[in-house]
């Protein structure tokens, strides 16, 4: 039976009083994350996922005894950094504690010999790149959110960036981490370069969104940074020959380091020109000059083959001005009534366009404007992302939509025998949906976590556990 006040006096005594927080402020704040439907609940001042206390700590030592004593106590335990998720990952669902890494130290060291970064999970991204470039590195990982989230959030989400067709997502960056169990125990799981004793078990803990432990330090891949970089635009006939293209250049092994496809819709959101009726697609090729050079000639000639024409740079250069900014979707969320909702799912090159259409035509009744892009391009498939922006007459209103459109989407991305997440990772928006995604192979994720924590004390109610 869970005894909450015996954890958190051996907490308060532990790690001192300042560390537990239980006061309504405190917990109304754990309660929310960047998931547009929490934003809209926050507005309401309706806080679903609230816990019992927020623990605070400054070390690894703080880690293991919350997680100790969490264990001991039989007390859920969610972990939270940033929160800059946007489908609900650090939102507790069965109270308990929320342990709260925002105070770990930033702190980093560069190998510059075998091209690594080891850094403490809570270090902010943006930050990190920052430092990095300053030395003519970088990571090759660009979410979205890079200016607010963190290390170990990129890797508990399996998070992939604006860049991937040339650099891959973070399961191809990150070289080794660490994590400590629900027990407390802490492991370090590596592979330098490449190792083949056994699985690869660096895997357990890549997207297990904090179910199966808390990682707190981890070492990534760097690279320099590229000689030239070379940004096109582009006009294609219709989504079919665009999607078209996006095989042909995977096909051919070409590794733009930029390929974001738009439908008309999109399109003219992302040249902000709503005269266009046409898909709009942005590339871009880097590296030594030559080989920039090359990679851009050979992907202009697939482009023209596939019935494109160029329109210059300056749609690019502008979108990669403007990558990291989420304010367009913020106001909206701001305003009484206003609403919207980005979902992101991936299917094979066979099955992404039935899927598109599907889910643009389902998604249409519930929302003002739906948005598409197709921009994480694989030799066997490709991601297909969706903006959805409307006005409810209330706030009450849209989070009853926001609630339709992802039931709508998840029933239709089912049905259509696709992955229900590309990056965003699971979250509360996907976890019903997760036994139906996984199928069989749910009961080996059951398994997993029943011997690594055995009371189930670890971030309760996600990834369907």
């Amino acid at each position: 039976m869970a005894d909450l006040a015996a954890a958190l006096s051996e907490l308060s005594e532990a790690l001192g009083p300042d560390a537990v927080r239980t006061d309504g402020e405190a917990l109304d704040r754990s309660s929310h994350d960047s998931w547009p439907l929490s934003a809209k609940l926050d507005r309401l001042g309706s806080h679903r996922h609230r816990a019992d206390a927020v623990v605070g700590v400054a070390d690894e030592r703080g880690i293991r005894a919350v997680l100790s004593a969490a264990a001991r106590h039989d007390v859920p335990v969610t972990v939270r950094a940033l929160a800059s998720s946007v489908t609900g990952q650090p939102l507790p669902v069965r109270g308990g504690i929320v342990l709260d890494l925002s105070a770990l130290p930033d702190a980093y060291e560069v190998d510059a010999e075998n091209l690594t970064v080891s850094v403490t999970a809570g270090h902010n991204g943006g930050a990190l790149e920052d430092a990095l470039n300053a030395r003519g590195l970088t990571l090759g990982h660009s979410p979205q959110s890079l200016y607010r989230s963190s290390v170990g959030g990129w890797l508990a989400t399996l998070a992939t960036g604006q860049f991937s067709s040339y650099y891959g997502g973070i399961e191809d960056l990150v070289t080794g981490y660490t994590v400590t169990l629900a027990t407390g125990e802490t492991l370090r799981l590596k592979a330098s370069p490449r190792a083949a004793m056994g699985p690869d078990l660096r895997q357990l803990f890549l997207g297990s969104e904090g179910t199966l432990g808390v990682i707190t330090s981890v070492t990534l891949k760097v690279f320099p940074l590229p000689q030239t970089r070379l940004l096109q635009t582009y006009e294609l006939p219709g989504v079919e020959e665009g999607v078209a293209l996006l095989r042909a250049q995977a096909a051919a092994g070409l590794r733009p380091f930029l390929l974001r496809l738009y439908d008309p819709a999109e399109a003219r959101h992302a040249l902000q020109d709503d005269t266009l009726t046409a898909p709009v697609l942005f590339t871009g090729t880097q590296g030594p000059d030559a080989v920039a050079r090359a990679e851009a000639d050979v992907l202009d000639a697939l482009v023209r083959e596939h019935g494109g024409r160029a329109l210059g740079p300056d749609g690019a250069e502008k979108w990669m001005a403007r990558r990291f900014d989420f304010s367009s979707v913020e106001n909206l969320l701001a305003q009484d009534g206003g609403y919207a909702e980005t979902i992101e799912v991936a299917h094979t090159w066979r099955g992404v366009l039935p899927l598109y259409r599907a889910l643009t035509a389902d998604l249409a009744p519930l929302a003002d404007e739906v948005l598409a892009h197709f921009s994480h391009v694989y030799t066997q498939g490709t991601s297909l992302y969706l903006i959805l922006r409307g006005t409810a007459a209330t706030d009450e209103e849209a989070v009853a939509r926001l609630e339709r459109i992802w039931e709508t989407a998840m029933r239709t991305a089912l049905a259509h025998g696709a992955e229900l997440s590309h990056h965003h990772g699971g979250g509360l928006a996907r976890s019903p949906y997760t036994r139906r995604s996984l199928g069989a192979s749910h009961l080996l994720l059951r398994r997993l976590k029943h011997a690594l924590d055995p009371n189930g004390v670890l971030n309760p109610g996600k990834l369907g556990l």
